[in-house]
């Protein structure tokens, strides 16, 4: 169990340092990394999905509805801090977290 805790806690650090990492380049570059993009309910032309995207010094969720006539719209925000979100993101999935890991380590490398 010891182990374990420890594995988490260094997975969170690193995911950590890789989200500041990319904040800084997106203070850099003023455009936002998107971190992932799922698709919850999609139906003829229109869809709702939810982006999740680092800002400068913030990770944000987004729950979208567009497509088709349908004007997009954001139904939910969550705004998380770089230290909050990788806490977040573990309670949520870890298969998810492990993703995140690799696509930024991939991006930023």
């Amino acid at each position: 169990m010891v182990k374990q805790i420890s594995l988490d806690a260094w997975q969170i650090q690193h995911l950590t340092d890789l989200l500041k990492k990319g904040s800084d380049i997106v203070a850099k570059t003023n455009k936002p990394i998107v971190l992932y993009r799922q698709t919850l309910e999609e139906e003829e032309d229109s869809y709702e999905e939810i982006v999740c995207t680092i800002t400068k010094d913030y990770v944000i969720e987004q729950l979208v509805t567009s497509g088709g006539v349908i004007v997009p719209s954001f139904h939910q925000q969550y705004v998380f801090t770089i230290e909050e979100f990788p806490q977040e993101l573990l309670r949520k999935s870890r298969d998810r977290f492990l993703q995140i890991i690799d696509f930024l380590e991939e991006q930023l490398n």
